[in-house]
């Protein structure tokens, strides 16, 4: 079993076996209808957006999420920058930007949101390893200038899809309806990014 889907079963297990423990701080009985695949500056919000989540609102299952997600966003930065002075198609360079340009304003937004979690944000802070193959990245890193593009493509889409998958399991356990709101962003976004890399000619 490759790395990276090991990492999703993991995460994932983390978050259903959560879901068995604790009460949730707040049941509503209405689920807000997923809002449309955009960065949190234009969503939840990234100025001002920490400061609306109490810590006392926020689970051990939103921690473990939030604290994964960080670090897989990181490693997709990573990825982008890797690769921004070599991509040759110009479809794909923009996707790549506009993938850069959410990711680091989601990061901003869960950074900040952390810090109110309380003594259990800390622990999750270590649950990055993983996120996205070290020989993924050796490839990206050494591929041939015209092979830049296939690669990128492939190590990006297997990346954006095992984000999906761990938001798409946050959203049925999380407790913090904000946290489940990002979630479902980012399951819609990452979802639409590797279709998009995959139709990419």
């Amino acid at each position: 079993m490759p790395r990276r889907t090991r990492l999703v079963s993991l995460v994932a297990a983390l978050l259903l076996t959560g879901a068995c423990g604790g009460s949730p701080t707040s049941s509503p009985s209405v689920v807000p209808q997923p809002a449309p695949a955009s960065p949190v500056g234009t969503g939840a919000g990234s100025g001002g957006a920490a400061a609306a989540i109490a810590g006392d609102a926020m689970s051990g299952i939103d921690v473990v999420f939030l604290t994964t997600m960080v670090g897989h966003s990181e490693r997709t930065l990573q990825i982008v920058a890797l690769a921004r002075d070599r991509v040759r198609d110009d479809a794909l360079r923009t996707l790549a930007a506009a993938i850069e340009a959410t990711e680091a304003d989601e990061l901003s937004a869960m950074r900040g949101w952390l810090p109110t979690a309380g003594p259990g944000a800390s622990a999750g802070a270590h649950q990055h390893e993983g996120h996205g193959d070290a020989a993924a990245l050796d490839r990206l890193r050494t591929a041939p200038d015209a092979d830049v593009d296939r690669t990128l493509r492939e190590v990006l889409a297997d990346h954006q899809r095992a984000a999906a998958d761990l938001a798409r399991a946050q959203v049925g356990v999380g407790r913090n309806e904000q946290v489940r709101d990002l979630a479902r962003r980012i399951e819609q976004s990452r979802t639409a990014e590797v279709e998009l890399l995959r139709g990419t000619p």
